[in-house]
């Protein structure tokens, strides 16, 4: 049981490393990729638009999530134990 603990624990702190680095990277890239998509045709811009504010969301989540992993961990373990 104690390996599965420090697996798991390990893990939670690898994610919790990247994520930030993860969702400034997405926010960034949407950024660009908006300021791209307004320089195509009207035919492309909208699928630009549409992968660029995917990213932007895709960014705001990931950040959502690893500001709130440490209480989401406390909530599971009261839970469970």
């Amino acid at each position: 049981m104690a390996y599965v603990e420090t697996l798991l624990s390990s893990w939670q702190t690898i994610l919790s490393n990247i994520a930030p680095i993860i969702s400034v990277i997405l926010i960034v890239l949407g950024g660009i990729v908006y300021g791209v998509a307004q320089t195509q045709p009207g035919e492309q811009r909208g699928k630009w638009q549409t992968a660029a504010l995917a990213m932007l969301i895709g960014g705001i989540i990931v950040a959502a999530i690893a500001g709130a992993a440490v209480l989401i961990r406390d909530t599971s373990m009261k839970i469970l134990t």
